[in-house]
Parts: C-alpha cells; structure tokens; sequence
C-alpha cells in the first residue's frame, strides 16, 4: 500500500475551498458548508449513473407518442 505524502495536500475543488467535516462527540456530523450547499455543488459537478438512467426512462416516456 502507498505511503500517503504529509507535505502535500489534498486537491480541493476551488468552490469546496475552505471546506472541513468532522463527527462530534454525539456522532453528529458537522461541516463549514450548509447541506444545501454541499448538495447544489454535488448536482452541478457529480454524474449519478442511477439518476442517469431515471433521466433517460423519463425522457423515452415523454417522447413517446399518446394514444
């Protein structure tokens, strides 16, 4: 297994700049970002392959001619 370089750090994504996660003493989860933040840029930048494939049956189903 790699060794994991402590001189040089992570590449962050200039929009998650300044962004920090941590798990408290209650096992809550607390970050530097809002959720709806966090969520927009996860939209934005992240394909979901099972989103993809509900994308793609909605678009058959309303190209698909009426009866």
């Amino acid at each position: 297994m790699p060794k994991k370089n402590p001189k040089k750090p992570p590449k962050v994504h200039e929009d998650l700049s300044g962004f920090a996660i941590k798990i408290n003493e209650f096992g809550e989860i607390e970050t530097t970002f809002e959720v709806e933040k966090l969520n927009e840029f996860l939209n934005e930048k992240v394909d979901d392959k099972k989103l993809r494939e509900q994308h793609k049956d909605t678009t058959e189903e309303e190209s698909a001619p009426d009866e």
